[in-house]
């Protein structure tokens, strides 16, 4: 995998880490049918139990995917050797996961702790680390993808991409932003509608659960600044309705258009998703939230911005980067690194600020 940012507080108990992951396949070419999506989400929830790492978020099109990722430090002690076989249940074999067990055993009733130690180790390193995650979910589909459609090589355009993203406002933004992707690209009116995302599970469940998995990330990527747990039962109520409301902020997308009309030409208006007054009746009456606007955009900072969040946000990851960077770096020549957000995402540019200053093609083509 490429080097990419990671968090200086990456093992800290008491700040959330989150990462944004984008990853295309190959010559952007549509490879994701009903059944891809259904296979790299069930592979997706496997690697998920395995790792520790924890998707609050998620998207998968018909030729790029999007995770928003937690990565919560290895518990305090390690893993006991019950919650080890429990992990290894998730992608292993029972004949696999006994064999591991019988080797814990035999290891402890002889006290070799040593030993026992050593088994941990074959499989721990490959959790609670973003990249282990995301390198071994991505090979795992190519595998299947290649056996089931009969061809070899790559099927990703690049080793993925990752933003860190501040928890609080940053993090849930960027979620709804990634719900939203089915509707910025004409798919569904309604996020709701779409099933292999984070919200159309949550609403609607999986093909083989209720949704519970995901009510309980987006509740993370909504509360997760105020210590609130993954935990499904905190979705019914105030996070349900106002992560509603912020995804039908980005649903009314005016885009106007030069169409001809007796021989001449005049602007008209037309609508991705629901028109102006069926989300207005699902608002709430509280008033514009500001960040709906960005919303409606694609918005080139949330996959090549490095690192989104407050301005006290990005310019601690900064000074943590100038300290490991070398003397010759241009990092060295900034001031600080905060830098306002520009063009689509201008809307939030006080509330939220990118480590990269993106100063063109700030839209990109594809979200």
């Amino acid at each position: 995998m490429a080097r990419r940012w990671i968090v200086p507080w990456k093992d800290s108990e008491v700040k959330p880490v989150f990462y944004h992951c984008i990853s295309r396949v190959v010559d952007r070419k549509f490879a994701f049918g009903v059944d891809e999506k259904e296979k790299f989400r069930a592979l997706m929830r496997m690697y998920e139990k395995f790792s520790g790492c924890r998707v609050v978020s998620y998207c998968l099109m018909c030729n790029h995917i999007h995770l928003l990722l937690e990565v919560p430090p290895m518990p305090a002690g390690g893993l006991s050797d019950a919650q080890l076989l429990d992990r290894l249940a998730a992608i292993y074999s029972e004949a696999f996961v006994a064999l591991v067990g019988k080797e814990l055993q035999e290891a402890r009733s002889s006290a070799t702790d040593e030993r026992a130690t050593e088994i941990h180790q074959r499989f721990t390193y490959r959790m609670h680390d973003l990249s282990q995650f995301m390198k071994t979910l991505m090979q795992r589909f190519t595998q299947w993808f290649n056996r089931t459609r009969k061809r070899t090589g790559n099927l990703w355009e690049d080793a993925f991409k990752s933003v860190i993203v501040e928890d609080g406002i940053a993090a849930k933004t960027m979620a709804a932003y990634i719900d939203l992707n089915p509707v910025r690209a004409g798919m569904v009116k309604d996020p709701a509608d779409y099933r292999w995302s984070s919200y159309g599970e949550a609403i609607g469940g999986g093909s083989k659960g209720n949704g519970k998995k995901a009510r309980a990330g987006l509740v993370r990527a909504l509360r997760a600044h105020s210590g609130t747990p993954a935990d499904a039962t905190h979705w019914d109520g105030d996070v349900a309705k106002e992560y509603r409301r912020l995804l039908m902020e980005g649903i009314a997308e005016r885009i106007v258009e030069r169409v001809a009309s007796d021989g001449k030409m005049v602007s008209k208006t037309r609508r991705k998703g629901m028109t102006r007054e069926q989300a207005a009746l699902e608002k709430s009456h509280d008033g514009e939230i500001p960040l709906g606007k960005m919303l409606r955009c694609r918005v080139r900072y949330f996959s090549e911005g490095a690192v989104i969040g407050s301005r006290a946000f990005v310019n601690a990851a900064f000074e943590d980067s100038r300290e490991r960077a070398t003397s010759k770096h241009k990092i060295n020549t900034r001031k600080d690194g905060a830098r306002k957000l520009r063009g689509p995402a201008s809307a939030a540019s006080e509330v939220l600020w990118s480590f990269r200053d993106l100063k063109k093609n700030i839209e990109t083509a594809s979200s």
